[in-house]
This record gives structure tokens, C-alpha cells and sequence, in this order.
């Protein structure tokens, strides 16, 4: 199979920087030699290759789009390519990267003290710390402020109690950014590995993301100091702000995604014979890469067009859903009519495209379901909450 090269019909490349064409085929580069040999023995095994962590910190991959604290102050283009060459290795390793640089470090960032800034930021971002993100909870995923997971203060200190579910890095992670209702409104908190009352045990029995740590955390009687408290937020603001940083580098991880597909399904195309002919030259076929090809190039322009507007300070949190929606909704199409594409071969894992359609399916759902960011573009353009 040929050396993959990207999938670029519309000339996207031409509206790139050449500092951001480097990055991204950097991390290209990488995915080929250190990820993709792998990842299917790590799918069949259900375990994450923990090995690429402190190597995406060399790279400075982890909370590449922040400055300072070893991170690489990278512009918001530069950071979605990343996610987007990531995700065509697995949505695995993009969702390890996209929890420690989006909803660990950007908070700890954004909301956290000096201290706590100097404590954690340079050990997250050369992956000798990992971090996790707790916020959705066994009966509370699309509505976070139903939250039951409680901190109430004792002296100089506070007590947790509650569960989160569904948290990528969590079993292995040396810090959890725990999201809890206190008298004065939801707060996060830096929770340490080893805290008595604190566990993580790992979920089992995944079909989807099965190169991926996903965990439960659990608090029981949970003593964290205030000096753990983020100090500079209070309230639902927190913890969504925090998703919408994620939710950027989603819009591009499933592209990367999708393209990773299609390039497979188009090149076995070509060469899969049948009636004495390649399948590619089949009208039926021809279409349906036709139709993959269109989808992939509107989410392209779509994902650039968001990253511009980030890096101007105009994105708004309801454009970030409306990309979402479309480019993981249009990836799960697209890896599934690939899949049909390869035929019965499909259904093998030295194939890419069924690992990255199943993946694609909790994509898809998490940090926001498809449905969920239809409510929030209808909340934005008619004024009208529809969510109760």
C-alpha cells in the first residue's frame, strides 16, 4: 500500500502555514512509524500503549496550544492538526493527548494558582505526570449540572464524596480534576493518586476506544486542601469551558479519522480485483468514495475556518458544536461506508477502518452526543432553550 500522503482535493494545504504543514507532518510521520504498527494488538488486547506518552511530551504534543510551564504556545490551526494526524492513529491516543492538554492543563492554565500552575503544568506536558478530567457521572452525562458528587468544606480543608464514569486516563493518572458541588456552586478539584478514599478502577468490556484507559473515580470521604481548589472559577462555566477547548480538537481528530478511511478504502479500491476489473471502477463504488471525499473536504474547511476564528478570539461555543456534530457525524458515515468499501475484509484488523468506526461511535457520544450539540446551535439561533 501506497505511503499515505493525506487527502487534500480542495488545495487546503495552500491555506496553511509552513511552520503548521511541518507540524502536522511531523506527527504524520510519527503515527506511521510508532502508532499504527501497534495499535491493532493493543485494540485486540484492550490496553493503552502507555510507551507514547512521555514521547508525545518530547514531541511537545501535550498542551501544545498553551505557553509557558514547557508547553509549546503553538496557534490553534497548528493544535488541531496534531489532534487530526493523532486520531488517524486512533481516537485512543488523541483522546489521551485531548484530556491532558484540554481539560486538565488548560484549566489548571486558565483557572488554577501559581502554585499549582508550576506544580503540574511541566510534568503534564513532558508525560511524566498523566492527568484526568471528572466530570460526567453514572446518572448524569448530557445535563452536568445534575451532579451529585458533593465537596463540603472541613476547616482548611474539604471532603468529596461521589462518582464519575466514562474517564479516559483515569486508572493511570497521577492527577484527576474532579468537578463537585459545594455551598457556593461547582467547583474542580486536583485530587492526587494514593488520596485515602480515592480509586480508580478501570471499566471493562468496551467494544469501542479499546486502546484507551476509561475509568470510573470514586470518592469516599475524599480530604483534599484548598490549595488543591481551582481558585479562579466557581460554577457550570468551569468545567464547559473546559469541554469546549476538547471539543475543538474533536472537530479535527475526526477528520483525521475519516481521512485515514477513505485513504484505505480508495487505494484497496484500486487494487481489489473483481470481474476481471478493480472495484474503483465500479459506478457504485466510485460513488461512494465520491461521497466520502466531499464530506471529508467540507469538515477540512470547516475544522480551519473554527481554528481561524479561535485564533482571532471569536470562536463561540455553539460554532464549536455545530463542527463537532458535523465532522464526527460525517466520520462515522464515512468509516462506515468504507468499511462496506472492503467488504468482508473489512472486518479485519489489519485494516484500519472498522477500529476507527467502532471508535468513532463513542466519539460521536462523548463531550457532547450528536443530538446535544443540535440543541445547543437551535438554543443559539432561536433563543430558545429546548433542553427541558
Amino acid at each position: 500500500m501506497s505511503k499515505y500522503q493525506g487527502v487534500d482535493y480542495f488545495e487546503v494545504d495552500g491555506l496553511l502555514t509552513d511552520e503548521e504543514k511541518m507540524i502536522r507532518d511531523t506527527v504524520r510521520s510519527w503515527v506511521d512509524e510508532r502508532v499504527l504498527p501497534i495499535i491493532a494488538q493493543h485494540c485486540r488486547n484492550g490496553t493503552f500503549p502507555t510507551e507514547l506518552i512521555p514521547e508525545m511530551g518530547e514531541m511537545q504534543l501535550l498542551g501544545a496550544n498553551l505557553d509557558g510551564y514547557g508547553c509549546a504556545g503553538l496557534g490553534a490551526v497548528a493544535y488541531g492538526l496534531i489532534m487530526q494526524e493523532l486520531e488517524r492513529g486512533d481516537s485512543g491516543i488523541r483522546s489521551c493527548a485531548s484530556v491532558q492538554g484540554s481539560l486538565v492543563m488548560w484549566p489548571i492554565h486558565t483557572y488554577g494558582s501559581d502554585e499549582q500552575k508550576e506544580r503540574w503544568l511541566p510534568a503534564l506536558a513532558s508525560g511524566k505526570a498523566i492527568g484526568c478530567f471528572g466530570l460526567t457521572e453514572p446518572d448524569h452525562g448530557s445535563d452536568p449540572g445534575g451532579m451529585e458528587t458533593k465537596a463540603v468544606r472541613d476547616g482548611s480543608d474539604w471532603i468529596l464524596n461521589g462518582a464519575k464514569m466514562w474517564i479516559t486516563n483515569g486508572t493511570g493518572a497521577d492527577v484527576s480534576l474532579v468537578w463537585a458541588q459545594t455551598e457556593d456552586g461547582i467547583c474542580g478539584f486536583l485530587v492526587e493518586k494514593d488520596t485515602p478514599g480515592f480509586s480508580a478502577p478501570e471499566m471493562k468490556g468496551k467494544l469501542s476506544l479499546r486502546a484507551s484507559v476509561t475509568s470510573e473515580l470514586v470518592m469516599q470521604d475524599v480530604r483534599v486542601p484548598d490549595a488543591n481548589r481551582l481558585p479562579k472559577v466557581t460554577g457550570l462555566k468551569g468545567p464547559l469551558s473546559c469541554l469546549s477547548q476538547a471539543r475543538y480538537g474533536i472537530v479535527w481528530g475526526g477528520t483525521g479519522a475519516a481521512m485515514g478511511c477513505y485513504d484505505e478504502a480508495l487505494n484497496y479500491a484500486k487494487a481489489r480485483i473483481m470481474f476481471d476489473k478493480p472495484i474503483a471502477s465500479f459506478q457504485l463504488v466510485q460513488n461512494k468514495l465520491v461521497n466520502c471525499l466531499t464530506e471529508i473536504t467540507k469538515a477540512q474547511l470547516l475544522a480551519l475556518q473554527l481554528g481561524r476564528l479561535k485564533e482571532q478570539g471569536k470562536i463561540s461555543h455553539s460554532q464549536i458544536s455545530l463542527a463537532k456534530r458535523n465532522n464526527v457525524g460525517g466520520a462515522l458515515e464515512i468509516a462506515r461506508t468504507c468499511r462496506d468499501i472492503l467488504g468482508a475484509n473489512g472486518i479485519l484488523d489489519e485494516y484500519h477502518t472498522m477500529r476507527h468506526m467502532v471508535n468513532l461511535e463513542s466519539v460521536n457520544t462523548y463531550e457532547g452526543t450528536y443530538d446535544i450539540h443540535a440543541l445547543a446551535v437551535g438554543h443559539d439561533i432561536t433563543g430558545i432553550p429546548a433542553y427541558r
